[in-house]
């Protein structure tokens, strides 16, 4: 599929982290023990392919490239690389067709070996990037529920006045399910500022505790905030069922893809994203997998035409109530 015809597809990455906007602001989050052993576990691929990446660079400068195999790995587009500024990823999304790309200010925790911050994104530079963009980069907050008075007050600040528009949170990396009352200050406060939430579900790359990210858990705060607009990132598996239920039980419930190249999608989350029930309220994001290479993959997928545009576009447009086309 040519670039020419990634443009064809407007489309919104709903789920996106600091990296993909600012390099230098991304830290070693390998330092801590959780990643750590997400490199020799479940991203043991990836970090497989970055050091082939990083081995092929290094013969091409050397002039020992070999490149047919050099241009197969190009095709598939960067594996979290990111862009050293806004204004350089706002050039790869005109090239690949992106209009918004939503960069959260991420906080993560360290439930068993660190008991700290294993991310903590500063959310200033994000909302310079919103300003800078004019809003093609949309701003997402994050919140900690050890720290619930200066998280409501950042989300305030974020969205009064750095423009931000959503929150996404990670409710495994505290050990806490998302009907935890400790949460409920954070859906009230996006419920008065009229912003949509997002959550991790199902279980952690990260060895983190995985049963409170059953997606059904979900169903005490659809239920308790109907009129709150709900994300369910990251697909839910390996509890899928319950991630379509929810969705398709819940009118204000969506549920994003990132995370996981379309390629490796469950084929019952397939199914249920073609079909009339989940057509409408599935989510495109990459997770900072890649730009090129999550829409590609995704566009290669065997579904209807209005199931991609409705996934890539329309779905999260009115998830986050933005107004351009």
């Amino acid at each position: 599929m040519s670039t020419e015809q990634l443009q064809d597809y407007p489309s919104i990455d709903i789920m996106n982290h600091i990296l993909e906007i600012r390099t230098d602001l991304a830290g070693n989050p390998f330092q801590y023990k959780e990643f750590q052993i997400m490199l020799k576990t479940t991203f043991r691929k990836l970090t497989q392919q970055g050091d082939e990446q990083k081995a092929a660079a290094q013969k091409k400068k050397d002039g020992k490239s070999d490149g047919k195999k050099e241009a197969k790995k190009k095709s598939g587009g960067a594996m979290l690389t990111g862009h050293p500024n806004p204004a350089a990823c706002v050039e790869t999304m005109d090239k690949l067709g992106y209009a918004h790309i939503a960069i959260c200010a991420t906080k993560m925790w360290s439930y068993h070996y660190h008991h700290d911050f294993i991310m903590n994104y500063p959310m200033d530079p994000v909302g310079e990037a919103v300003k800078e963009t004019g809003g093609r980069i949309v701003g997402a907050a994050s919140y900690s529920p050890f720290h619930i008075g200066e998280s409501i007050a950042d989300i305030e600040r974020g969205v009064k006045e750095l423009g931000f528009k959503y929150v996404w949170f990670h409710p495994l990396s505290f050990g806490l399910a998302p009907n935890d009352r400790r949460f409920y200050p954070l859906y009230q406060k996006c419920m008065e500022l009229d912003i949509a939430v997002g959550f991790q579900v199902g279980h952690s790359a990260e060895v983190l505790p995985s049963d409170c990210g059953r997606p059904m858990l979900a169903d005490d705060v659809a239920i308790d905030f109907p009129e709150l607009r709900i994300n369910l990132s990251h697909t839910g598996w390996p509890w899928v069922d319950e991630w379509c239920s929810m969705l398709w039980r819940h009118p204000n419930v969506y549920g994003d893809i990132s995370a996981y190249y379309a390629k490796s999608l469950d084929s019952r989350l397939v199914d249920f994203m073609n079909s009339g029930r989940g057509r409408h309220k599935v989510l495109f994001g990459t997770n900072g997998l890649g730009l090129e290479r999550c829409k590609r993959e995704f566009l290669e997928l065997d579904i209807r035409e209005d199931t991609k545009r409705a996934v890539l576009y329309d779905n999260v447009a009115r998830f986050l109530k933005l107004e351009d086309k």
